[in-house]
């Protein structure tokens, strides 16, 4: 392979979100800017979200305001409705990604109203962006499966696919919320979403709950997306979801797909090293297999 994929960094957002404590603001910032310095150009960094429901990202704007700017860094606010999305542009986010879930169900009880009306409020919230210069991009939550209804149908999701594509988003996201996809899966929605919409940029969003992400990023990739979400170190998950434990590892994705003959633009070293300083801000392990195994090859002075 010659080819290369697009990093979408989401640990200080989805990454955050599910732990039990509140990361201080200025340490939330200093991961971010780590992260930039490793090379990730695209960053979920926050969510404009009620507080009393993630209380982890109340800060939302304090953290914005003590981000750098950069004119070749994407930061990414996840928005769910039309003052999230009023915060988010007021905050400075020069990206918005929004959720549409698959499941009717997962719909109405993590954003209170039905798929349709979520659809509806993306398309709204889709316009202003593209009139404000906000770039916006949406994901289609539970593509795999859905806790409380089970299998979600391919054609259901490459269908609400096709609805929320009528707001020109930069690219549209296929998420395994609740980490429940296998690699054929993934190919065959990829494959048929390409072919439902030539042209669109495709992303996909794995959790590795069940230890089958980094196998669903490879048949991503073959399948043909331009991005891939991950987490550093791994930590997250969603909080509104039954076990829906652990992102894909950054630096274990990074390594995959550069021996793979995959470029990224990150430096895993830099990746690593910010691994292990989050795995000790934390005061815990976190699930990445690189900050246990290290990379390879070492270096000729560690390898003896």
């Amino acid at each position: 392979m010659t080819r290369s994929i697009e990093i979408v960094e989401v640990g200080p957002r989805d990454g955050l979100q599910s732990e039990p404590g509140v990361m201080p603001t200025a340490t939330k910032i200093e991961f971010v800017e780590r992260l930039v310095a490793a090379g990730i150009k695209r960053l979920e960094v926050t969510s404009f979200v009620n507080p009393k429901k993630v209380p982890q990202m109340a800060d939302a704007e304090q953290v914005l305001a003590g981000l750098k700017k950069r004119s070749d860094v994407w930061y990414v606010g996840l928005v769910l409705n039309q003052k999230g999305f009023d915060r988010a542009v007021a905050a400075g986010c020069n990206e918005i990604g929004m959720a549409v879930v698959a499941s009717e169900t997962f719909n109405r009880r993590n954003q209170g109203v039905g798929t349709d009306d979520s659809i509806a409020a993306w398309l709204e919230i889709a316009k202003a962006a593209h009139a404000a210069g906000v770039r916006p991009q949406v994901t289609v939550s539970a593509a795999f499966g859905c806790p409380f209804e089970g299998e979600i149908a391919v054609e259901r999701v490459v269908e609400i696919a096709r609805r929320v594509a009528e707001g020109n988003p930069h690219e549209i996201a296929f998420a395994d919320t609740i980490g429940v996809g296998v690699p054929s899966q993934v190919s065959e929605l990829i494959g048929r979403a390409r072919a439902a919409l030539p042209g669109m940029r495709l992303r996909a969003h794995f959790h590795n709950t069940r230890n089958t992400g980094l196998a669903n990023a490879y048949a991503a990739v073959e399948a043909g997306v331009s991005a891939l979400d991950s987490s550093a170190g791994g930590i997250g998950g969603c909080p509104f979801a039954p076990a829906a434990t652990g992102n894909i590892p950054t630096e274990d994705l990074v390594y995959m797909l550069e021996r793979m003959g995959v470029r990224t633009g990150v430096n895993l070293d830099a990746l690593i090293a910010t691994g292990e300083w989050l795995q000790g801000t934390l005061g815990r392990p976190i699930p990445s297999m690189l900050l246990k195994a290290g990379s390879f090859p070492k270096p000729a002075t560690q390898a003896a």
